[in-house]
């Protein structure tokens, strides 16, 4: 699957179903621009089993509010719409996918 883009208005329904890791971030941030390849490699060999949403928090501040980010970037991990898990700053992928495993 490919990691789709949500809004303040389409978040809820893009993680609704499934494991879903959305990644909130904005285009400025240095760790946001390197945890985007490690997410698209994740996607490549795991979107059969979850699906990952990006959330630019600039355009999308209702979403980082509910949520109380604070800092970017900021994984969360959601389980058939029930947040589960979350992360803050760059991870490797290794951790990343533990996180989301536990939750499979």
């Amino acid at each position: 699957m490919a990691i789709r883009n949500a809004t303040d208005e389409t978040f809820a329904q893009e993680t609704s179903s499934g494991l879903v890791i959305a990644d909130l971030g904005a285009p400025w941030c240095g760790p946001c621009k390197m945890i985007a390849p490690v997410l698209e490699e994740i996607d490549e060999e795991q979107g059969d089993q979850m699906n990952i949403v990006k959330v630019d928090i600039d355009e999308n501040m209702e979403t980082a509010q509910k949520y109380g980010v604070m800092s970017v970037p900021t994984l969360l991990f959601f389980k058939d719409g029930e947040l589960v898990d979350q992360s803050v700053g760059f991870k490797p992928k290794e951790e990343i996918v533990s996180i989301a495993e536990k939750h499979a």
